[in-house]
């Protein structure tokens, strides 16, 4: 489905406060959520169990369609052209860089594929004119304290693979579809190195739940292909995906990797490390390779990923009595024994990264919130309210880590434990 463009909604600069809240909140609600889902649909839109503090007025900024990409062979799933959004430096922060990779699921089926083709996660045409800076891409250094006047890039997710299909798996397509994702990925930083990054003395590569994902496949290209004296360092919000089975002890999310993988042929992308070992699709786990990642990492996750649960711990399809369907969608509707498998997936998350916990220049904030990519809101990113383990907002401990100014390993408690988390409600 196609999102409407928006840049008429913004022209008229002199507007009310009420209205700046209510062109922000909706611009949030139809697309920054919508990007969290599968090539379907999901079941709704997300509130959060108490009032937003805070609105700030939206940071547009425009979108720049590739110039290398043609050149490059770098197509959306359509064959049109990728693109990014670019926030100039200034100051301080002239040569310092930040990446986010834009998240929005996967497709693993020539059938799915081609019906993403049809939206703006696969193709260009359909990408917004203009979309908002929030939270870590913001130019308010009241939301964004750290990097706030850094050049801020968010590249446009369009090929259905966490940036990492490549061209010699089209054979097995028929309807003329392009998985180039890997080389949209070289094609925007060979741009982006052209118009400065190439002298960049700060750099770090971010993402959002499939993006996230990517963040952390494409970690050491980054760092190799900036200055050896940049201090380069990667974020993966949201996108530590885990290899567990269903409620009914399925491999949803491992069937899912494997045919991903098969369709897209992404193992070329994948660490090689790791597919020197085991089957590749195993190596889109961050599991099984984020300790063979040289670049420090940190990870932002919530330990009750709303995403997760929807579609990797307990999918529509494998709720036929619906009784899941209210705690799938809200936290807050879980009884007793929901709760407990809830509380086992947050285990499997621990059990996953307690090797990383021990790497020396890694990070972490694990938060027990019911949520799914928490660094693009300023409401979870840093405002007054935001979600806080130790006293610290997901900003503070990113720049506390990345600045070198105090390691931050920081686990939350278990559900319910925190009152500063932000909630989703689907229901």
């Amino acid at each position: 489905m196609a999102i409407p463009r928006l840049s008429s909604l913004f022209r008229c600069r002199k507007w009310a406060k009420s209205d700046w809240l209510v062109a922000f909140l909706g611009f949030l609600l139809i697309v920054f959520f919508l990007s969290f889902f599968f090539d379907s649909t999901s079941d709704s839109v997300p509130s959060v169990d108490r009032p937003l503090p805070i609105a700030y007025p939206p940071d547009l900024v425009k979108l720049k369609l590739s110039s290398k990409a043609k050149e490059r062979g770098a197509f959306c799933l359509d064959g049109s052209l990728p693109g990014y959004h670019f926030r100039n430096g200034s100051g301080s922060g002239s040569k310092s860089w930040l990446l986010h990779l834009e998240g929005g699921g996967w497709c693993s089926t020539i059938a799915s594929c081609s019906s993403r083709a049809m939206t703006r996660l696969g193709s260009s045409n359909y990408f917004e004119d203009e979309v908002a800076f929030q939270g870590v891409l913001s130019s308010d250094p009241s939301q964004n304290p750290d990097f706030f006047n850094w050049n801020r890039v968010m590249v446009r997710y369009c090929d259905g693979a966490s940036f990492a299909g490549r061209p010699e798996a089209e054979f097995k397509n028929e309807t003329r579809l392009f998985f180039r994702g890997q080389l949209i990925w070289e094609a925007i930083m060979a741009e982006l190195l052209s118009m400065g990054m190439s002298d960049a003395k700060q750099a770090i590569l971010t993402g959002c739940s499939a993006g996230g994902l990517a963040s952390l496949i494409h970690c050491d290209y980054f760092r190799d292909h900036l200055p050896k004296d940049a201090a380069v360092k990667c974020i993966s919000d949201g996108g530590y995906f885990l290899n567990v089975p269903d409620v009914h002890g399925n491999p949803t999310m491992r069937s899912f990797y494997h045919d991903i993988a098969n369709l897209q042929g992404v193992h070329k992308s994948l660490d090689q490390k790791c597919v020197a070992k085991t089957d590749p699709f195993k190596c889109m786990f961050p599991e099984n390779f984020l300790k063979n990642i040289r670049t420090p990492v940190f990870l932002v996750n919530a330990a009750y990923d709303f995403w997760q649960i929807a579609h990797v711990l307990v999918p529509a399809s494998d709720d036929p009595d619906k009784s899941w369907a209210k705690c799938r969608l809200n936290i807050k509707e879980c009884n007793a024994a929901q709760l407990k498998v809830l509380h086992g997936f947050r285990s499997s998350l621990m059990d996953g990264i307690g090797v990383f916990h021990q790497n020396r220049v890694g990070g972490m904030f694990i938060d027990s919130c019911f949520s799914h990519c928490q660094s693009l809101m300023p409401v979870t990113w840093h405002s007054p309210t935001s979600t806080r383990i130790e006293n610290k907002t997901i900003a503070e401990s990113v720049g506390d880590w990345y600045f070198n100014r105090k390691p931050v390993k920081l686990i939350d408690c278990p559900y319910p434990c925190n009152p500063s988390c932000y909630n989703s409600n689907f229901t």
